[in-house]
């Protein structure tokens, strides 16, 4: 009798994962492998859900949804953001539906129990006199924030090191002043694909040939080197070496923090980030290059900055240049659906129409986040047809394969326990 993939049981796959290749078909495709990953990575990690910018004043608040679990950000009264589970102490009921909006209390469409924005309940009706409202206000998730980027962990115990990751990364992202940015835009896809999917296109830019929006002004240069960049690609490799020793004499007369920090595998909020330039004006993600907002992020002398990258595991990747911010964050919806969020920051100041225009300032990334998920989708297509096996990484997708061995890490620890 043949044993197919499909039949074979979670940790035998997981234990069985050839390195340096893809991962077999039900990792894509079932859903047992769907619901072990909200167990194991996203209700277990350090995930990027949203900006400060998305919560100016108090009140406001944001839901996010992660498999089963709804929490809500919110900003308190003292303009904290704290994060509650979305689950009424009452009967359990599901208390905020919309995805955004402004509250002055929170309170249960059901029975109406109402809780501060600090999660206390305030008032629950028809109780009896011996009812200690204390014992039950919302439940709290943990949450952090980090130079105007929000995060959250679901677990009773988050990872340790997220004071690490913070303090390493926090100095390349001050300068951007992002706590004090606001939203310009913000757009919603769902991928046709498994979030791995999602997240193994953005590691590699083995594929950014299908990108003419975004190669104009990005360098596709991932992992070449002097001798294995192709024939091809040497006048655009020239470019940038001449490119990046004008940009580090930049950042280095500006102070600006600009090395490489990668550690995107043992630890368990995985991370890279590094500044590097841009092509043609050097600025900004637009079709010339050039600054796509009037008003700077920031007191920087120069828009030509190139950009400050950051990818983090599981779920979010983010362009930081002198004019705006761009935040990308991953959830999975289904075994073969993702929710991608795109989110465009600018200075607080900055006004539509006279300091940007919209669709410059989000072209770029529109049109590449459209190829994305068409290349996504064609992906989940052929992972799911029976005649797909797991095939070779090029040397040019590491950073793939240091995503899929922190993920399959992250499911060996899971499935072992404590």
């Amino acid at each position: 009798m043949t044993v197919h993939a499909s039949d074979t049981a979670p940790a035998d796959l997981v234990a069985r994962r050839a390195p340096g290749h893809s991962l077999e078909a039900p990792f894509y495709t079932s859903d047992t492998f769907f619901r072990l990953d909200i167990d194991a990575v996203f209700a277990r990690s350090w995930i990027f859900v949203a900006a400060e910018a998305e919560l100016p004043e108090p009140g406001d608040y944001v839901t996010v949804t992660v498999g089963p679990w709804s929490a809500i950000l919110v900003r308190d009264d003292d303009e904290q953001v704290r994060a509650f589970h979305n689950v009424c102490r009452h009967r359990g009921t599901r208390i905020l539906n919309d995805q955004r909006g402004s509250v002055g209390n929170i309170v249960c469409g059901y029975h109406h129990w109402t809780y501060g924005v600090d999660g206390t309940l305030l008032h629950a009706e028809s109780q009896p006199p011996d009812f200690d409202r204390s014992c039950f206000g919302l439940r709290p998730v943990h949450v952090r924030t980090v130079a105007g980027l929000v995060f959250l962990s679901l677990a009773a115990e988050p990872p340790a090191d997220f004071d690490e990751f913070a303090a390493r990364v926090e100095p390349y992202l001050a300068p951007h002043n992002l706590a004090r940015a606001k939203v310009a835009h913000q757009i919603d896809l769902v991928e046709h694909g498994n979030w791995k999917l999602t997240m193994e296109n953005n590691r590699e830019c083995y594929h950014c040939s299908g990108h003419p929006e975004l190669q104009r002004c990005y360098f596709p240069l991932y992992n070449f080197t002097e001798d294995t960049v192709p024939p091809g690609m040497r006048a655009t490799y020239e470019r940038f070496l001449k490119a990046d020793a004008e940009a580090r004499a930049t950042y280095e007369s500006l102070g600006l923090p600009y090395e490489t920090i990668e550690d995107l595998v043992d630890r368990p909020t995985g991370f890279r980030i590094q500044r590097e330039p841009l092509d043609l004006a050097g600025e900004s993600f637009t079709g010339d290059g050039k600054a796509a907002v009037r008003r700077l992020l920031a007191d920087f002398p120069t828009a030509r900055l190139g950009h400050l990258g950051l990818h983090l595991q599981p779920n979010a990747w983010f362009h930081f240049s002198a004019d705006h911010a761009v935040l990308f964050s991953v959830l999975p919806l289904a075994a073969d659906r993702t929710l991608v969020r795109t989110t465009w920051l600018v200075h607080a100041d900055a006004e539509e129409g006279v300091d940007y225009d919209p669709d410059t300032l989000t072209g770029v990334w529109v049109a590449t986040n459209e190829q994305d998920a068409a290349f996504v989708s064609r992906a989940q297509r052929g992972v799911g047809d029976p005649a797909y096996r797991p095939g070779p990484y090029s040397p040019t997708e590491s950073q793939v394969e240091d995503f899929v061995t922190w993920y399959v890490n992250r499911l060996k620890a899971h499935l072992e326990g404590p």
